[in-house]
This record gives structure tokens, sequence and C-alpha cells, in this order.
């Protein structure tokens, strides 16, 4: 996990900083809703990210709402022309499709 995120049970979330506001910001990742959190300090920033975990799971109890964001397996990757060509001809010279090729490179990035 990176130094700028926070977890809490299930929860990923963001770390930021505003110089100009002098706060801490960050934002729940893999939910439907933008759902943010604030704080003057990082223990500040902390206690707000699990609060509004906390609050979203209830909210999303009440109205009968899943509160993870489903993930099909399936995106669009927008890259460069010329590294699209490479990754094309290198999976093609291991035997692989190019989908098996970002497959597996992104399954290695996760796991390193």
């Amino acid at each position: 996990m990176a130094n700028n995120m926070l977890k809490h049970k299930d929860f990923f979330g963001s770390v930021e900083y505003s110089a100009d506001d002098d706060c801490f910001f960050g934002k729940i990742i893999g939910t439907t809703d933008l759902v943010t959190f604030e704080g003057d300090s990082v223990n500040g920033l902390k206690i707000a990210f699990q609060e509004a975990v906390e609050d979203y799971l209830v909210l999303c109890k009440e109205v009968g709402k899943e509160p993870q964001k489903t993930y099909k397996g399936s995106f669009n990757v927008r890259i460069p022309p010329e590294l699209h060509k490479n990754a094309a001809i290198l999976a093609s010279r291991k035997g692989i499709s190019l989908n098996a090729f970002v497959e597996r490179a992104i399954y290695e990035e996760v796991n390193a």
C-alpha cells in the first residue's frame, strides 16, 4: 500500500495536502459515490476517514445499496501508439495475446 493511502475495513482512502487551505483531504476509493473527508492533522485525517467510511456504510445499508464499486474485469487503457506497437510485438514473441501480456504485467506490478 502506498504511503499516501489510508485503509479502514475493506476501504482505501487517498491522502492529499492543500497548502492554500493548510489541511489534509482525501476521498474513499472504490465506491460509486464521491465520499470525501478532511482534517487539519494526520491524526485528524485518519479519524475523519474512518468516520466517513462508517457513515457511508450506514447510508448504504439504509438505502439498500452495495457500498463497494463492482469491477467488471475489463477497462480501456490509453497508451502511446509506439508503446502499443512494442507491447503487441513482445506479446507475439512470447506467444500470448496482448490481453494476456497486459494482464501479466498488471498482475506482476500489483503483487510486487
